[in-house]
């Protein structure tokens, strides 16, 4: 994932499980990280904003428990030929005083590199950022992050990691020349994240991706926030397109590509089939002949039948609109496939009654 790497090739692709609200049990990320290899992924960034030893009590350690299930995790991804990455989320320290927050920094790396990860995220996403000196504190903290931490590769994500004026409205003013002072001041080996144009972004244009490369001096690490659905807004939809045809075009203007999932670990399998299929196939991607074959490929054939039926009413109309006549259509087709332990069924049907539905708490527990 080094900066320098060839322009023309396909840049590293993985995930990051970087989403608020439900997280994916221990076995969805097993099963998730087989997926990954079988589609020719190259890494899984475990960073759920639900983990409070990642978040809000990053200074705690995990239980014993919850340990060894992490390092079962990475055990899986090794034998897998995936790269494996964790990814810290300090709230907010860098408003704490200097030298104290190096300090408490130093001893959590120190602790996560028994995990002997190979990639290590210092996430300052959806945290407060109208601080003058925010850059320069952020900078400092990353530095201070690459020389502690074992990890082959840092990627630090800034509190502004889009142009969407939403992360000003919600986390305050942008500093003034903020970006421009990371790219000049960080130090080249450091990936930075971005969204693109919106924190939700669809598409990623030539002009942007030029624009956000100029900004950081060097190729933005794509943060995809596709198909992710844990907002007020999103989280009645399951969102299983296949990715467009404009995401066949990035190889040479990105350092790498991380798709943030749903909630749903195996539906969101779905979507993310595709990715690989558009950075190899280029030019002949089609969107579409990649979603139903995704969907054949991570189902049953009868199941598959039935969610390329119905995607427009679990993709468009959303959870919100449906009818009585129609939720109870949904149920009575999936739940014979739930009930034979098909788990791409059992997170439609949970789903479908509200097991998935958004939590204002979960933007600040």
């Amino acid at each position: 994932m080094s900066p320098s790497a060839d322009v023309h090739s396909t840049p590293p692709l993985g995930i990051i499980e970087g989403f608020f609200g439900r997280t994916w049990s221990w076995a969805a990320r097993t099963d998730m990280v087989h997926f990954l290899a079988r589609q020719g992924y190259d890494f899984y960034l475990y960073a759920p904003k639900a983990d409070p030893h990642l978040r809000r009590h990053w200074q705690t350690p995990w239980p014993e428990d919850e340990w060894r299930a992490l390092c079962a995790l990475r055990d899986t991804c090794r034998e897998q030929g995936i790269r494996f990455g964790v990814g810290l989320s300090p709230l907010e320290l860098y408003r704490e005083p200097w030298p104290q927050s190096r300090e408490a920094l130093t001893r959590k790396l120190q602790a996560l590199n028994r995990l002997e990860p190979d990639l290590m995220g210092l996430l300052f996403d959806d945290m407060r950022g109208d601080l003058p000196e925010l850059a320069e504190r952020q900078v400092s903290l990353a530095h201070v992050a690459a020389e502690a931490s074992t990890a082959e590769h840092l990627i630090l994500c800034p509190t502004y990691y889009s142009f969407d004026p939403v992360l000003e409205k919600v986390f305050g003013a942008r500093p003034a020349g903020y970006w421009e002072h990371l790219g000049q001041n960080l130090d080249p080996s450091i990936d930075l994240f971005w969204t693109g144009q919106e924190v939700c972004s669809r598409t990623y244009p030539d002009d942007h991706l030029t624009q956000v490369s100029q900004y950081l001096q060097r190729r933005p690490f794509l943060w995809d926030n596709y198909p992710v659905n844990d907002s007020a807004s999103l989280s009645p939809y399951l969102r299983l397109d296949a990715y467009p045809a404009s995401h066949a075009r990035l190889s040479g203007q990105v350092a790498g590509h991380a798709v943030n999932p749903m909630n749903q670990a195996y539906l969101s399998q779905i979507p993310l089939h595709s990715l690989p299929e558009a950075y190899r196939a280029g030019g002949d991607y089609r969107p579409e002949a990649a979603f139903m074959s995704a969907t054949r490929a991570c189902t049953p054939p009868e199941l598959a039948r039935h969610l390329i039926a119905d995607r427009a009413l679990l993709q468009e109309r959303g959870l919100n609109a449906l009818t009585d006549a129609e939720r109870r259509g949904l149920e009575d087709r999936y739940q014979p496939f739930a009930e034979a332990g098909q788990p791409h069924a059992r997170e439609l049907l949970d789903w479908l009654n509200g097991g998935y539905a958004f939590d204002p708490a979960c933007l600040t527990d």
